[in-house]
């Protein structure tokens, strides 16, 4: 591979540079990739936080790309914002022009306008997100829009990160800053109250208005490779006076909703496809029979050919990340092709559908959550 910048292409090689930069330190980083201290831009490690030089990252991170390749030097390629920040960004990092980082003061303002966003948005009131940018940023310095976009965007990341629900037209951008990821966590300890009616509000169970199928399915989203971000306290525990009763009814209700909504999906599917004799053969298994079959609904794609699908509805955004038991990912993966994940969300405001098809081991990262407890321990 020529020595050009541009092939680089590995959000993993720029992390591996600034987990070098930070344990040899700046000067002798520097050094040993011949490079000098940035004039303009500073690049974030998103393990601490912590801000190193630009353009030598990115010469570093060609090396860790491309062990093979000529090394970059500084005379090599120009820094800049249409060149070393433009590829930063693009993958995934946080880039800040010196002088300009985000105050606490900044930040905390940021976060207290984000919640109030996230509170209208799960009472279902609307608000213009151009006009709230627009008065943020007149209590900020000197910030252009898409640089609180792009915090909005790190804000919806560490709600992510906890289990919360974010902003549905903020989608999460992983490379938080440490100190943006405090506040975050202090706001939400200090405000497990609004936190609380956020939660309830947007897990309420109502279904839609109105069954619409057509433009419903869109594309599932990509399996990104994102920098890994250490946990700075462990997870955040938030306490909340939670009526289980409810809240599990509230879950069933919407379960079967949505599982409601996709069998009709389902026969419109068919129909419109051209296989209405199969229409009357569809099965919402897991009503007549119960669940633990590890799909919801038998459907089919021809007289001979069977789609299995298990159907995961929430009220939340296209973004947002859902439960996977043990037992579903065991069925798809021995199914095969014939598995179909049905992801319905937004379905309380105007239902959308993505699928993922065969073993979801590969479609979807994984974070195992629970583990069974028992009094017996295999031998070795």
């Amino acid at each position: 591979m020529a020595s050009n910048f541009a092939g680089l292409s590995s959000p993993a090689a720029v992390q591996a540079a600034l987990d070098q930069y930070e344990f040899l330190g700046r000067t002798a980083f520097l050094e040993r990739h011949g490079f000098g201290k940035s004039r303009d831009f500073l690049v974030r490690n998103p393990r601490n936080g912590e801000l190193a030089d630009s353009k030598a990252i990115v010469g570093a991170a060609f090396s860790f790309e491309y062990p093979d390749a000529e090394p970059l030097r500084a005379a090599d390629f120009s820094g800049g914002v249409a060149t070393v920040v433009a590829k930063l960004r693009s993958l995934g990092f946080d880039v800040v022009k010196i002088g300009e980082d985000w105050s606490a003061d900044e930040v905390r303002a940021t976060v207290a306008a984000y919640f109030d966003m996230l509170l209208l948005e799960a009472n279902r009131q609307p608000f213009n997100k151009s006009d709230r940018n627009a008065q943020l940023r007149q209590t900020l310095t000197n910030r252009s829009k898409g640089s609180v976009e792009m915090k909005h965007q790190n804000v919806s990341a560490v709600l992510s990160a906890l289990g919360l629900p974010f902003i549905s037209g903020y989608k999460p951008r992983v490379n938080a800053q440490l100190l943006l990821r405090k506040i975050v966590q202090e706001f939400v300890r200090a405000n497990t109250g609004i936190v609380q009616r956020i939660v309830d509000s947007m897990e309420d169970f109502e279904a839609p208005s109105a069954r619409m199928f057509t433009a419903v399915l869109v594309d599932a989203p990509a399996l990104e490779e994102v920098a890994n971000v250490e946990a700075m306290d462990g997870r955040l525990r938030l306490p909340r006076k939670v009526n289980y009763a409810a809240r599990d009814e509230n879950n069933r209700r919407l379960g079967r909703a949505g599982e409601e909504w996709v069998l009709g999906y389902e026969q419109h599917r068919l129909q419109a496809e051209g296989l209405a004799d199969l229409y009357g053969r569809v099965d919402w298994v897991a009503d007549s029979i119960g669940d633990g079959l590890g799909y919801d609904i038998l459907s089919f794609d021809s007289s001979e050919k069977k789609r299995y699908i298990e159907v995961k509805t929430t009220n939340g955004s296209y973004s947002s990340s859902f439960i996977v038991s043990r037992n579903e990912l065991d069925f798809a993966k021995e199914v095969g092709p014939a598995f179909y994940l049905y992801r319905v969300f937004q379905f309380r405001e105007q239902p959308k559908l993505y699928m993922l098809q065969g073993d979801l081991s590969d479609k979807l990262h994984l974070e195992p959550m629970d583990y069974r407890a028992s009094f017996r321990r295999l031998s070795l």
